[in-house]
């Protein structure tokens, strides 16, 4: 069966983009990444028969030409070699302490704007940050509707204390495109505000994405 043949709502590149990578098999992700199938194959019958032989971890030992012989195909060895390179590279940065650092709301902005700016529903994120702004973690709190009815102070502070958080950020999306934080917005910021200030962990702002741009809560408050 070609990629072509697969309906086109079930393709791994579409629900890529409408669900997110988290969705996907690794075999399906790992076809994105090949980029093709051979004659016989489909991308992800290929990647799929290739992972039952090698696991990524035993995929990263093999050499471009193992890989070639293994794909029948230079071109998707040449993927894959650049793929585990990228992550090797990617490791030695942080364990030489290299983070993301926040020093504004347009910061959180251009970290989320990717994953955010094209949702249908509102996702309400913590970030997670040390001492020095740098992201230590982040953690999806609630899809759907915001409102302090659904949004807790225990659901945003319990993982940043496991974290070790210095201070937390607070990030949404608005579907519709507009940015402007509505009466709500504002009610669940003051909310974790109140709570960041009992505990220790302040809330440095909430920040809102919408399709072009953001508005930091608490920049257009008097919070």
């Amino acid at each position: 069966m070609r990629i072509k043949d697969i309906p086109w709502y079930n393709r791994p590149g579409v629900r890529l983009k409408k669900k997110g990578p988290e969705a996907l098999s690794d075999g399906e992700l790992f076809a994105i990444v090949i980029g093709r199938g051979n004659r016989s194959e489909n991308a992800v019958d290929l990647s799929n028969r290739i992972l039952k032989s090698f696991n990524f971890d035993r995929l990263a030992g093999l050499s471009f030409h193992e890989l070639k012989a293994e794909f029948k195909d230079q071109v998707p060895a040449m993927k894959v070699v650049a793929m585990f390179e990228i992550f090797k590279r990617t490791s030695k940065l942080e364990s030489k302490g290299f983070k993301v650092k926040i020093k504004s709301a347009e910061d959180v902005y251009n970290y989320f704007k990717d994953a955010l700016s094209t949702k249908n529903k509102e996702h309400f994120i913590a970030l997670f940050l040390d001492t020095k702004n740098r992201i230590i973690g982040e953690e999806v709190v609630s899809v759907g509707t915001l409102n302090s009815s659904i949004i807790h102070p225990r659901e945003v502070f319990c993982s940043a204390i496991k974290a070790s958080a210095s201070s937390v950020v607070i990030v949404h999306n608005h579907p519709s495109g507009d940015c402007l934080p509505s009466k709500e917005d504002e009610e669940v910021t003051k909310m974790l505000c109140d709570a960041g200030e009992i505990l220790g962990i302040k809330v440095l702002d909430h920040v809102i994405i919408g399709k072009d741009g953001f508005v930091g809560v608490k920049e257009k408050s008097s919070l």
